[in-house]
C-alpha cells in the first residue's frame, strides 16, 4: 500500500494540469455509483485512450493514470525498448503487475495498453475492481493515426497494415467483453467524453449532467 500513495499524489496533480478540469462539472451521482472502482479504458493503439482519458478524468474530477507511462517510468525505458531488450512475454508480465497495483488505487480513470485486456487475469481484476470502457475504432482511423509513429513494437513488420488487421481480428472479440462500448472517431474529444459519461450513467442507472462540447 505504501507504493500507492505517491501514485495517487501524482495522479491528483494531473487533474490540476488537464485543461478545463476546474471549470468542468463532475457527476456526483455517477461518482457515488462508481465507488472505489476505476474507469478502465481499453482498446487498440491509436483509439485515443490517453487523450480521451485525460479529458474524461478532468470531466469527472478524477485522477488520470496511463498504465504505459507508469511502466516506462518504473522500467526507466520506453515500451519499445522493453520489447526489444526483453521480449513481449516479459513486458506483458510486468504490465499485468503494474495494472494490478493501479487498480487498488481507484476511483480513477486508467488508460491501458492495447494488449492488456487480452490477459485473462487482468480482465478478471478489471471486472472486480473497475468498469471497462472499450474505445472501439475502425481500421482506417487506427491506421491513419499510428502510421505516423514508429514506436509501436507490434507493428514493426514489413506489412503493418496487415498486422494491424490481424490484431483487430484477434482482440475485438475480447474487447467486446467490456462493460461499455463507445465508438472512437474523428469528432471533438469532448463529444466522446460525454458519450462515455452518458453510457456509464445508463449502466449504473443514475442521472448525469451534460455539458456542451468544445473544439479539440
Amino acid at each position: 500500500m505504501g507504493l500507492m500513495k505517491p501514485l495517487r499524489n501524482k495522479a491528483m496533480s494531473q487533474i490540476a494540469t488537464t485543461g478545463d478540469a476546474l471549470s468542468m462539472p463532475g457527476d456526483p451521482a455517477l461518482i457515488e455509483a462508481l465507488g472505489a472502482r476505476s474507469i478502465v479504458l481499453v482498446g487498440m493503439m491509436g483509439a485515443g485512450k490517453s487523450s480521451i482519458g485525460r479529458r474524461l478524468a478532468a470531466r469527472l474530477t478524477l485522477p488520470f493514470i496511463d498504465a504505459d507511462s507508469e511502466i516506462e517510468e518504473r522500467a526507466g525505458m520506453t515500451i519499445a525498448e522493453l520489447f526489444d531488450m526483453h521480449g513481449e512475454a516479459y513486458f506483458r508480465a510486468g504490465e499485468a503487475r503494474v495494472i494490478a497495483r493501479l487498480l487498488d488505487n481507484g476511483p480513477q480513470v486508467l488508460a491501458t495498453g492495447g494488449g492488456a485486456f487480452m490477459n485473462p487475469d487482468t480482465r478478471a481484476l478489471i471486472r472486480a475492481k473497475g468498469i471497462s470502457v472499450w474505445l472501439k475504432a475502425e481500421f482506417e482511423l487506427l491506421y491513419r493515426r499510428i502510421k505516423r509513429r514508429n514506436d509501436r513494437p507490434l507493428l514493426k513488420t514489413e506489412d503493418p497494415a496487415a498486422r494491424l488487421q490481424s490484431l483487430i481480428e484477434e482482440r475485438y472479440p475480447v474487447y467486446a467483453e467490456s462493460d461499455v462500448t463507445v465508438h472512437s472517431r474523428e469528432v471533438p474529444h469532448e463529444t466522446i467524453v460525454e458519450e462515455i459519461v452518458a453510457a456509464l450513467a445508463h449502466k449504473f442507472g443514475v442521472p448525469h449532467s451534460s455539458i456542451g462540447t468544445q473544439a479539440p
